[in-house]
């Protein structure tokens, strides 16, 4: 009876680790993948690909915009790492003059390839931490960006990190939808839906990434392992008491 017992305490423990997994889903496209943000989705937006929450409420908090192009003079990571050392300067789309604040700039190796990465206070949206992740790769220039309402910073971090280390950058074979030689690659294009008090209002983000969980089959998931930890608490006292 004890080992039957014990038996199905480890079947239970063991089924937890094939549950369906709700925290991350990747994206992949023509030169890079990450794992997404629980419940974000990626579109294509002109040459860029901008990533959301696709929660309406937190849609706003933060955002990830990712561009690539030809690679020109300019594209080298010295450059880039010049570039993102300095204070930006530069009009938002609402008009106003900003100058950021660079926190850091530095190179980091992220998965075998080197890429510079630099952290700025309201250098593409006003009130937002921006994260710059630049990198060459064959003929292309890459970069990954992720921008957080300061005020939310903190609440972001975790996920972001895991963005960053599950980050890959890669050329693909055959046309690639990207920005000309002659672009600056560090100056992503905001899109001009943005406002003061929402960022990418309207978007409708689709495609882009393996679909990820939705939040009934999360919480399903959660019943399912809350339900195996109590099975296996009464099968431990159960044990624990005829060894008594």
């Amino acid at each position: 009876m004890k080992k039957t017992l014990l038996n199905s305490l480890l079947a239970a423990i063991v089924m937890t680790a094939f549950l369906p997994s709700a925290h991350a889903a990747k994206f992949a496209n023509q030169f890079t993948e990450f794992e997404l943000p629980p419940g974000w989705a990626c579109n294509l937006e002109v040459a860029e690909w901008v990533c959301q929450n696709t929660n309406p409420a937190k849609s706003k908090e933060a955002i990830i915009v990712l561009a690539a192009k030809l690679k020109g003079d300019q594209d080298s990571l010295d450059q880039y790492l010049t570039y993102l050392k300095a204070t930006k300067s530069f009009t938002s789309v609402g008009g106003k003059a900003l100058k950021s604040e660079p926190k850091y700039a530095k190179t980091l190796n992220v998965n075998g390839h080197p890429w510079v990465d630099a952290l700025h206070l309201e250098s593409e949206i006003p009130g937002f931490y921006t994260r710059y992740l630049a990198t060459v790769k064959d003929d292309i220039g890459v970069l990954v960006t992720y921008s957080i309402a300061k005020a939310k910073y903190q609440d972001y971090l975790k996920d972001f990190d895991n963005l960053v280390n599950t980050l890959k950058v890669f050329r693909k074979a055959g046309g690639i939808n990207i920005a000309p030689a002659n672009t600056n690659l560090l100056q992503p294009n905001i899109p001009t839906t943005i406002s003061g008090e929402t960022v990418f209002p309207g978007v409708n983000p689709q495609g882009g990434s393996d679909a990820p969980a939705p939040k009934r089959a999360a919480q399903n998931n959660d019943l399912i392992l809350y339900g195996v930890i109590g099975v296996a608490a009464v099968a431990l006292f159960i044990i624990k008491k005829r060894k008594g």
